[in-house]
């Protein structure tokens, strides 16, 4: 979701074409913050409007952000399909040769053993702050439900101008993009769909799943899609 959300932010901000996208490095576009390369201080470097990425919980980004000098947008995804492609992604990459089962995954994620610590308090946190002047709740299953209603979020959040031909012809672009995306081969089958836990989550899984979700999510108003 978050690399998704990156190349249709970097769309929409720079009024790009996907098959610009599909040809460049995106990750040199939109830098990491908390990863070594390229580092901050080619972060630093960069022109503004700056486009920088993260996974860091709200209470870890730079103060800028606190103070509402900087604009957040974030994205958050069910956790079911969630944990899915996290545990696929960890599968498809050497650097971290993930070999366990599912379940075993499943069972860290609800237990907050995973990187970047517990999901629930993460997307809580931003929850918190979604009514800020200065950020952008987003929802994965939107993206699929009402990419048109998304994209105009995001040229107003980011202060960009389209005029109604612009505009339809950026959502129909956004919308090549996610079929590019979702539809990689380089990518598992459906990673970027929704309701994929419901292939492999068993009866137990998902009993136990609802049970620590309402446990730990339960006094908090976010709503999510687990399936459209």
């Amino acid at each position: 979701g978050t690399g998704l959300l990156q190349e249709v932010v970097y769309l929409v901000s720079q009024g790009a074409d996907p098959d610009e996208i599909g040809l460049m490095n995106i990750d040199e576009q939109l830098p990491v913050l908390e990863y070594p390369q390229p580092g901050l201080d080619i972060i630093k470097e960069l022109t503004s409007p700056r486009l920088i990425k993260s996974h860091l919980p709200y209470r870890f980004l730079p103060s800028d952000l606190h103070n509402g000098n900087s604009k957040v947008i974030y994205m958050a995804r069910n956790p079911k399909d969630l944990v899915v492609s996290y545990y696929q992604f960890h599968r498809s990459l050497r650097t971290m040769s993930y070999r366990g089962t599912f379940q075993e995954f499943c069972r860290r994620f609800m237990n907050d053993k995973l990187g970047y610590g517990s999901w629930f308090e993460h997307v809580q946190e931003f929850w918190e702050h979604h009514m800020d002047a200065n950020v952008l709740f987003l929802k994965y299953e939107d993206m699929h439900k009402d990419l048109a209603t998304m994209v105009e979020q995001l040229v107003r959040f980011l202060g960009v101008s389209y005029d109604k031909a612009q505009l339809e012809s950026m959502v129909e672009h956004c919308h090549q993009l996610i079929d590019q995306c979702c539809n990689a081969e380089a990518l598992p089958v459906g990673r970027g769909r929704v309701g994929l836990w419901k292939d492999i989550f068993t009866v137990s899984m998902n009993e136990k799943f609802d049970l620590v979700y309402k446990q730990k999510m339960g006094k908090c108003d976010l709503t999510f899609d687990f399936y459209l």
